[in-house]
């Protein structure tokens, strides 16, 4: 096909499904990263969610291993609030997988590695943040 079909195709596809009602879901923001060596509270780096997407805040850990023999994770999500104690958004227990907090209000946020099973270090690579 060549690339003039192609486009038309596409663009024939899109239209299709808004003319449906259907719509992508759109992330506001991702990040992908990495846990090497962390220790129990240990906080990632901060991201500000404006809520103008409509997918759930997550955090999803790959290759999860600690110094002895890991099970899960407990994260917490948390709203960093300037001036005050920083709101705890809930814990999540993680098999080494992806955990969802739903769609927070605006604001600046981060997750802590509250605890984990086996070891005192927990790595993970890589480590994926949407929200």
């Amino acid at each position: 096909m060549n690339t003039m079909r192609k486009v038309a195709a596409v663009a024939l596809g899109g239209a299709t499904l808004l003319a449906l009602g259907v719509s992508p879901a759109q992330a506001e923001g991702s990040r992908t990263t990495y846990m090497a060596g962390w220790e129990r509270g240990r906080e990632s780096s901060r991201w500000y969610d404006s809520t103008n997407g409509t997918v759930e805040t997550t955090v999803s850990l790959s290759n999860c291993y600690t110094d002895s023999s890991f099970s899960s994770a407990t994260l917490s999500l948390y709203q960093d609030i300037s001036w005050n104690p920083d709101k705890n958004m809930g814990n999540r227990t993680n098999y080494c997988g992806t955990s969802y907090w739903g769609r927070p209000t605006a604001g600046s946020y981060y997750f802590k590695l509250a605890d984990f099973s086996g070891g005192s270090r927990l790595s993970a690579d890589p480590v994926y943040i949407t929200w």
